[in-house]
């Protein structure tokens, strides 16, 4: 009876190397449940966690099941019929089409007992399977790279028929030969979807596509940069463009005024990217800003936000309060709204009511009530404001707070009883509370209504793989902004650069300056003090500003000088 459950149990595979002596029977079975547990193939599994080398796996098998074994090391990724496979389906099965000889497709695969399942591949290509034994480890990178080099690639637009393109003529000529042209040529299309899942793929927040007389530049915005990534022909940017417009449902054949639209991208049952798109007329085409908008950002958890202990500590006292104003400063892209949403997915409870007024949402919450600013038909902030208001709230969040009509309706909203969440655009806490008495808010009404003012900005994250630390004169030390008992003991780095990351950095990090308004604070605002007045008096008190906070990160070795110089210059 053991037998044959044992038999059950174990596949060819898991047999073969029980009787090489690589496995034990009792561990076979620990891994195959394991392994069906993950969703992984009993060789997947092994390799993954080192069970079993992965050439010893495809060498004791090949010699097994009979089926040839070759090394993915002798051929070259883009050289394989890649085309003739979804990538759906060779990540499903995890197999490589290697080469097509007549009407025979050779597959390499690490898993020799895995070809059941072939058919669809079978039925896409319309030719007969052979199989090869490969690498697990190999093959994987093997297919990563073939599919990187696949025909969606810059090349393809390069060939002589997209380089003799007419696309000149009248503006009536070129928006008919763009609709023809843009929605059923499939290099176009290829390339433009390339484009964005290369953007989602290098964590980018924007891409740029920029016409000009002789060339046509795309650049990514990456941790706050901008790189350009590609130059297509300039002859094919109206195509490229029309065929995001038209993506974005923008009128293709309006070049005279700008236009805004929105394309959402499902990745998967779980995940969708929506790109915020606008078109500006220039002096050679259209510029189209694609702004990516990943709903994941704001659920990375308010301990990789970058808080110092305190900070973090303030920061939650305020936003678990009942009703207050809490504020937060800083320019575009400033990370301004993650912070924000931090926050409100740790106050989002079935006990609260929390309804928000942005232009436009840039991520959505489920059980959250989110509602799209519309001037033109006269949705408005305060309007808005004044509609959530009747709606028995809890918590109130407006995207930025422009003009007096909305500064009063968040301060009366936050003396009765409600918690609201803005954002200001000013350079540092204590300019806000300057700028909120330049609207024309009392001060009283200020001091009476706000929590918290927070100011931050966004350096880039030195790369943990290739920093290297570096060494400065005590005067230059002194100079930045250290203290001279700090000089011997201070740890610095700096940028170098790698494949894993961009010139040096990875990723990026908030900086803070988190004011609270204490009593003496308070009372200099009561009496009309200036903005520096309040800076001198954040400072006696302890607070850091933006440029202590950035010395901070700099030592403890996530960034450098050089990014803090950047993000937090005056």
């Amino acid at each position: 009876m053991a037998t044959a459950t044992t038999d059950f149990h174990f596949s060819g595979l898991a047999k073969c190397l029980i009787q090489e002596g690589l496995i034990t029977e009792k561990d076979a079975r620990s891994y195959i449940q394991d392994a069906q547990k993950n969703k992984l193939s009993l060789i997947s599994y092994l390799v993954t966690n080192k069970i079993v080398d992965s050439r010893v796996i495809a060498s004791k098998a090949s010699i097994e099941f009979g089926v040839p074994f070759f090394d993915l090391d002798a051929i070259d990724p883009r050289s394989l019929p890649i085309n003739l496979v979804s990538e759906k389906l060779i990540r499903k099965h995890n197999a490589l089409p290697l080469l097509k000889r007549g009407k025979t497709l050779f597959l390499g695969i690490s898993d020799p007992t895995a070809t059941q399942g072939f058919d669809d591949i079978k039925f896409q290509s319309l030719l007969n399977l052979e199989t090869v034994l490969v690498d697990e480890n190999k093959l994987h990178k093997v297919i990563d790279s073939a599919l990187e080099a696949v025909d969606t690639t810059m090349s393809d637009l390069m060939d002589t028929d997209l380089d003799n393109l007419n696309v000149t003529g009248g503006e009536e000529d070129l928006a008919k030969n763009d609709v023809n042209a843009d929605i059923d040529d499939a290099p176009i299309v290829r390339f433009v979807n390339k484009v964005l899942l290369d953007s989602i793929k290098k964590g980018a927040s924007d891409i740029h596509l920029e016409p000009y007389e002789k060339n046509f530049r795309i650049r990514f915005r990456s941790d706050g940069i901008l790189h350009q990534i590609a130059s297509p022909p300039a002859n094919i940017a109206n195509r490229i463009i029309s065929r995001i417009k038209v993506m974005s449902k923008m009128d293709i054949a309006e070049r005279r005024v700008p236009q805004d639209g929105r394309i959402k991208m499902v990745l998967s049952k779980t995940r969708a990217i929506d790109f915020r798109v606008n078109t500006c007329p220039t002096l050679f085409g259209e510029k189209v800003v694609l702004r990516i908008l990943d709903p994941t950002s704001a659920q990375i958890g308010i301990e990789k936000l970058g808080f110092e202990p305190e900070q973090q500590e303030v920061f939650l006292k305020a936003i678990n309060k009942p009703y207050g104003l809490v504020l937060v400063t800083g320019p575009t892209g400033s990370g301004k709204t993650v912070t924000l949403y931090t926050g409100l997915n740790l106050l989002n409870k079935i006990e609260s009511n929390i309804s928000t007024a942005e232009d436009p949402v840039e991520i959505t919450v489920e059980g959250i009530n989110q509602v799209n600013v519309n001037v033109k038909a006269g949705l408005t902030f305060a309007n808005a404001l004044r509609a959530f208001l009747r709606q028995d709230p809890d918590i109130i969040m407006v995207g930025e707070i422009r003009d007096l009509e909305t500064a009063e309706i968040a301060v009366k909203a936050a003396q009765t009883g409600h918690l609201v969440l803005s954002t200001l655009h000013t350079n540092d806490a204590p300019q806000t509370l300057n700028r909120l008495m330049q609207m024309g808010i009392a001060p009283f009404n200020i001091v009476s209504a706000v929590n918290l003012i927070m100011a931050q900005r966004l350096a880039r994250r030195l790369c943990e793989h290739c920093k290297t630390q570096v060494t400065l004169p005590d005067n230059v030390l002194s100079s930045i902004g250290f203290k001279e008992d700090e000089f011997k003991t201070l740890k610095l780095y700096g940028a170098v650069g790698c494949d894993l990351c961009t010139n040096g950095y990875k990723g990026r990090v908030g900086i803070y300056q988190v004011m609270t308004l204490s009593e003496k604070m308070r009372s200099l605002i009561l009496q009309g003090g200036n903005a520096m007045q309040l800076a001198e008096q954040a400072k006696s008190e302890g607070i850091n500003d933006l440029r202590a906070s950035g010395l901070n990160k700099v030592r403890l070795g996530v960034t450098s000088i050089e990014e803090i110089d950047r993000v937090t210059k005056e």
